[in-house]
């Protein structure tokens, strides 16, 4: 009783969205951990989340409330070579946003547990179609160089990534949502977004969720590497291209000083020699650690395992649009003859849930639970093959990267469509062959028949939704294209409660279980390692880490 009249008093001068949010905590139709999560999303401040009793706190992420360690250590981290310049607008590789993050920060930050914080941002409000969004910048932010950040430093960065002309990552992100010129000053801490169409959860495409949505000055003229100027708790001291990185703590910082006096990276061409290094005490983190690769390390008493849950995955997509899988039950088949128990507890090592190929992570509170979990079934797989009058199977090239666990992956999937008649040839290339120039015509990514990509987490499932699935996504590497597909997406994203969501979210899912253009095998979680006695890293499950509370025994 005591929570109900205090939510009583809280709906009092609410918006119709909070005041559902609220009325479904009070009824159960939202969980704990769903109010929270949604609250946060909404623009209800921390000290709301904490008046109802919760903890509001993410837990494992950049906080000005974390417990210190020893000050004044340098940070050793193995990292993946980046795979380019190092470009706020055009950095897609893992390596590359790592060393980005390093300095950036961004409008707000997506916590493990989904729940957006405040960043460089102090908060953030919907009006009531959720297609105007107005977010309340911090002040006393300075980049490096020393000017204030203010509202035509966001709107410039926003811009820059929305415009097609920059071709940018983002733009899978703001396609359809939020056009060049749509980000408008209010004034020197307010900006406005006016979207294209309703978007329920417009925050986190402002989020660490889009890794190129750093803030940067307004008159920023492609030269990042120079000096790496943004507004980050360390700045740059030295980059050299394909060797290594070093940055030191940045003293005018906004919030608390860094605890590291520097922080040091090692860019490594393979996993195999980080793990030497971090046996050999030569490093003292490992950003990313492959559970296949990284098996000796997790039972290692030398080393602390961080694991994170997350929805990041390995897209095996099936291009629609050629005769070997204009055929839904072809691709069905394909589906079917993958034993996704045997992917998760083998080659995932126990770290890894169940995919049923949907974007919709058991993780994600929208997720339609109630939709069956497909499973291998060989018999209903030759008979779809039968049916789609290839019974005698047909050969076709899986073309695939290599990153992770991804090589073993095409190896197990090589061998499960051998029991459906399919002989599949394997071509594995290094990152910056497969990815091309990430635009079709000129990827192996986007242009193979049948391929295997490495997709990262994402707080909310839009993204994966829109851009490798959707008619016109940027991403459409399946040349997917379904009108309801389409319009349920739209409709889905335009949800500004959970309950629509997840309505919506179980018409996706069956749909997409029917069509299968891509199969989702499993979401394995992130793991990344450090030498014991070495605390307060706090990576994230979209290849990003935080080094600003490490500290070393």
């Amino acid at each position: 009783m005591k929570h109900h009249k205090i939510l009583d008093i809280l709906r009092c001068g609410r918006t119709d969205l909070e005041i559902h949010l609220i009325d479904g905590l009070v009824d159960g139709r939202v969980s704990r951990r769903e109010f929270i999560r949604h609250g946060s999303l909404l623009g209800l401040s921390l000290p709301f989340l904490g008046s109802v009793g919760f903890a509001a706190g993410v837990g494992g992420m950049p906080s000005l409330a974390r417990a210190q360690g020893a000050p004044g250590a340098t940070i050793r981290v193995a990292n993946s070579v980046p795979a380019a310049a190092i470009d706020p607008v055009s950095v897609a590789d893992s390596g590359g946003l790592l060393m980005l993050q390093q300095v950036g920060e961004f409008l707000c930050l997506d916590g493990p547990d989904l729940v957006l914080k405040p960043m460089l941002a102090q908060s953030w409000k919907p009006n009531d179609k959720g297609d105007v969004w107005t977010f309340t910048l911090r002040k006393g932010v300075k980049f490096h160089s020393g000017a204030e950040m203010k509202a035509d430093d966001v709107v410039a960065s926003i811009d820059r990534l929305a415009d097609p002309a920059n071709s940018s990552n983002a733009l899978s992100v703001f396609t359809g949502y939020l056009q060049k010129g749509a980000t408008r000053k209010i004034d020197d801490y307010t900006v406005e977004f006016h979207l294209d169409a309703p978007n329920g959860n417009f925050p986190y495409m402002l989020s660490s969720d889009n890794y190129n949505a750093i803030i940067i000055p307004a008159d920023y003229k492609g030269d990042f590497e120079k000096n790496f100027n943004a507004t980050g708790p360390f700045k740059l001291e030295k980059y050299t291209p394909k060797v290594g990185a070093s940055f030191v703590r940045n003293d005018d910082y906004w919030g608390d000083k860094a605890l590291p006096d520097r922080t040091e990276f090692t860019f490594f061409g393979d996993i195999q020699p980080m793990i030497l290094a971090l046996q050999g005490r030569q490093v003292d983190v490992i950003t990313q650690l492959p559970a296949s690769a990284g098996v000796g390390l997790l039972n290692d008493p030398n080393v602390e395992i961080i694991s994170l849950k997350s929805v990041a995955h390995q897209q095996v997509h099936m291009r629609t649009d050629t005769d070997s899988f204009k055929d839904p039950r072809v691709r069905r088949a394909i589906a079917l003859s993958i034993d996704r128990n045997k992917l998760q507890k083998g080659l995932m090592r126990g770290h890894a849930s169940l995919g049923n190929d949907s974007p919709f992570a058991p993780v994600y509170p929208s997720t339609d639970a109630s939709v069956a979990q497909r499973q291998q079934d060989l018999t209903q797989a030759n008979q779809l093959m039968e049916a789609a009058g290839v019974v005698k199977g047909f050969k076709v090239t899986l073309t695939t990267e290599r990153f992770l666990e991804i090589p073993e992956y095409a190896v197990l999937i090589q061998n499960a469509v051998k029991e459906i008649g399919i002989d599949l040839e394997l071509s594995i290339l290094d990152q910056g062959a497969y990815y091309g120039d990430a635009v079709f015509g000129k990827s192996n990514w986007l242009d193979s028949v049948m391929g295997i990509t490495a997709y990262g987490h994402r707080g909310v499932p839009n993204v994966l939704l829109s851009a490798p699935l959707k008619s016109d996504g940027t991403w459409n590497s399946a040349r997917f294209k379904n009108s309801e597909y389409d319009q349920l997406v739209s409709s889905y994203i335009a949800a500004l409660d959970l309950e629509s969501q997840k309505q919506t979210a179980g018409k996706i899912q069956r749909l997409l279980l029917e069509e299968t253009p891509v199969i989702f095998g499993y979401f394995y979680d992130y793991l990344s390692a450090t030498a014991k006695g070495v605390t307060g890293v706090h990576p994230t499950a979209i290849s990003q880490n935080y080094l600003d509370r490490a500290s070393k025994a």
